[in-house]
C-alpha cells in the first residue's frame, strides 16, 4: 500500500514540461496535482488541486495516462500516482502551497526531478512517445523497457 495517492497532470508547451516546487516538503521538481482525499476520484482531486494550485488557467478535458508506483520525493515513502494530461488556458501561476513553476525540458538537470519522475514517468512517457527523448538525454540510458 502506498503512503500517499495522488494524481498528477502532464501537460506540454513546446518540448517543456510543466512541473512544480513546494513551498514545504521537497525542494525536488514534481507534476502539478496532489493528494486524493476519501472518497475521491484521481479526476476530482485533479481538478481540485490544479484550481489550488494553479491561478490564471483551467485544465481542458483530463485524458488517463498511466498509473505509477514509486519512491517518493519525500524519503523513505512510496507514491502511486494516475497520471492525466490535458491542454492549459491561460499562463498558470503558482497558488497555494506552490513555491514556483518551472516548464521542464531538454538541458535542464534531471537530478532535480522526484524519483518518480526522473526513474520511471518520463522514461515511460519517452518509451510511448508521449514525452520527447531530448527531455531526459543525460538520464535516459538507465531505462529499460519491462
Amino acid at each position: 500500500m502506498p503512503d500517499f495517492e495522488k494524481a498528477g497532470l502532464l501537460t506540454l508547451r513546446g518540448n517543456r514540461v510543466l512541473l512544480c516546487r513546494k513551498k514545504h516538503s521537497t525542494s525536488l521538481l514534481i507534476l502539478p496535482g496532489g493528494v486524493k482525499e476519501r472518497n475521491e476520484s484521481a479526476e476530482q482531486c485533479l481538478l481540485r488541486e490544479l484550481a489550488e494550485e494553479l491561478a490564471d488557467c483551467h485544465p481542458g478535458p483530463l485524458t488517463y495516462l498511466a498509473t505509477y508506483l514509486s519512491p517518493a520525493a519525500v524519503p523513505g515513502k512510496t507514491v502511486q500516482i494516475e497520471l492525466f494530461t490535458a491542454e492549459l488556458s491561460g499562463t498558470p501561476q503558482p497558488a497555494s502551497e506552490i513555491k514556483e513553476l518551472i516548464w521542464f525540458g531538454p538541458g535542464d538537470d534531471p537530478a532535480l526531478l522526484a524519483p518518480s519522475l526522473r526513474d520511471l514517468i518520463f522514461p515511460d512517457m519517452i518509451h510511448r512517445g508521449v514525452l520527447p527523448a531530448a527531455i531526459l538525454a543525460n538520464a535516459i540510458q538507465s531505462y529499460r523497457c519491462l
